[in-house]
């Protein structure tokens, strides 16, 4: 990996930036301003005014140079973090009998990825996301030190084993639920927190606490906007897993909460080749399209013209009455979506009669506005903004595109970075980490609740033939959130 960062990248510009508080509350900010100034002339002093409430840290002290003559470097800060890196990117060894020591001034942070095996690409993507974070945040005494889970939940155990012995404060990842699993009773018995990639809520809580995407809350959010846009009849189409049943949940509690129902809900196989028939019976297409021939029975018995005008409208038709929903929630994404969307609507379940509404998995697939049968449809969404700036900033550094999943160890990386600047030292224990005022992101505002979930908010996009747009910002601070 390179660094390729401009000459004008100063010590003097690196600054930390926060959000004034809204309505009394406060937050804690993961990023420093410093890729903002790439490419400038030159850098103005900034001062930002205390205030009280607000959590400080000093920024990184390092700095890059940039020299196209020489060859590209990798983002480095403190002593000892790069040799760790490059011992992790081997098959995790037999842990050793004898720990080892921890200098009174570091603070060591373990993050398990699967650096070999069958996730190592996504792995080593993450970890160079975790080590800019470093390279941005960090303070000297930061050590990051990477340990590979080799893509299973046996190398994830060892690798958590190995991060004790070496005296890890606070543990970083695994990926996968399983993996999680396999950590969770290393971690316990060492009383060391974990912070971990995965979105399955079933294996957050008791030290546990996970940073994925869980659809618990995107559902609500989506919902909740529909509901406050007029519907109040919601239906789910959603594949048949716990993913699936657990949105299915989520719909049925977001409904209730705003005195809208859950009227149908469908689970399908997705092995299955052709959906044509589960989505035609879903829809009520047969009942709808029965009820229009009878009524042009009805009416070709009668020879008054207006009977004969109203035929020929009929006759445009496939169906008439009501969708029995007017909005669905479609939780899919790549091609699955394409054809449940085009089926849907070739059986007259169409936007704006019906609000079709997706989650964050939309917002992984491109052109979304060049599907006819998606154009209106919301759908709930991480905020853009942070996120294009971390994209630019791992592009230039990195020379390639960031997967999704790496903005989850870069905010796992600050987190840690952040709360090492402590007074007294870093508290990375469950209730030093639910900071209630929460931490800006790159995929927006976060906070570990005691559940062990990261509570999240969203943004409303809507599908239009441009591409996607804003019906509503995400909020900017945890006051209490209504729709």
């Amino acid at each position: 990996m390179s660094a390729i960062m401009s000459s004008q990248y100063d010590q003097k510009c690196r600054m930390a930036r926060r959000v004034p508080p809204g309505r009394g509350a406060a937050f804690s900010w993961l990023f420093v301003a410093v890729l903002m100034l790439i490419g400038a002339t030159g850098c103005a002093e900034t001062t930002v005014k205390e205030e009280p409430q607000f959590r400080k840290f000093e920024p990184a002290t390092g700095r890059v140079e940039s020299d196209a003559s020489k060859p590209a470097a990798k983002p480095e800060n403190q002593a000892g973090a790069q040799a760790s890196a490059d011992s992790a990117a081997k098959p995790v060894p037999a842990v050793p009998a004898v720990t080892d020591p921890l200098a009174p001034t570091e603070v060591r942070v373990a993050i398990l990825l699967p650096l070999t095996g069958a996730n190592a690409a996504l792995g080593q993507a993450m970890l160079d996301a975790a080590q800019l974070s470093m390279f941005e945040l960090a303070g000297d005494s930061f050590v990051l030190m990477p340990f590979d889970t080799g893509s299973t939940d046996q190398g994830a155990r060892q690798a958590a084993t190995l991060a004790i012995e070496r005296n890890a404060q606070l543990i970083l990842g695994p990926l996968t639920a399983g993996s999680v699993q396999a950590v969770a009773p290393v971690a316990r018995a060492a009383g060391v927190q974990v912070i971990a990639f995965s979105n399955s809520h079933e294996v957050a809580g008791n030290g546990i606490f996970i940073l994925g995407f869980v659809p618990r809350q995107q559902v609500d959010a989506v919902v909740g906007y529909a509901a406050s846009e007029g519907a109040a009849r919601f239906a789910a189409l959603v594949p048949d897993d716990s993913y699936g049943r657990s949105v299915v949940d989520a719909v049925r509690e977001s409904a209730q909460a705003r005195g809208a129902t859950l009227v149908r809900a469908r689970l399908y196989d997705t092995a299955a080749a052709d959906y044509t028939d589960l989505v035609k019976d879903f829809s009520g297409y047969d009942a709808r399209h029965g009820a229009l021939l009878a009524q042009r029975r009805a009416l070709a018995g009668k020879d008054d013209e207006i009977s004969r005008q109203a035929l020929r409208r009929l006759e445009r038709l496939d169906t008439i009455g009501e969708a029995p929903f007017d909005a669905l929630v479609l939780p899919e994404s790549g091609e699955r979506l394409r054809t449940m969307s085009a089926l849907l609507s070739y059986f007259d379940i169409d936007v704006p009669a019906v609000k079709l509404l997706g989650l964050r998995s939309w917002d992984l697939i491109p052109n979304l506005g060049t599907e006819p049968a998606l154009i209106g449809a919301w759908f709930a969404g991480s905020p853009v903004e942070e996120r294009n700036r971390f994209n630019d900033r791992f592009k230039r550094a990195f020379g390639r595109t960031p997967p999704r999943l790496a903005t989850l160890a870069y905010d796992a990386t600050a987190l840690a970075a952040v709360l090492s600047h402590a007074e007294g030292g870093p508290d990375y224990s469950a209730p030093g980490l639910m900071d209630r005022n929460g931490f800006l992101g790159v995929d927006g505002i976060f906070r570990l609740n005691a559940d062990g979930i990261a509570e999240r908010v969203f943004t409303i996009y809507e599908v239009t033939r441009d591409g996607v747009k804003v019906r509503r910002s995400a909020p900017t601070s945890f006051t209490p959130l209504t729709n």
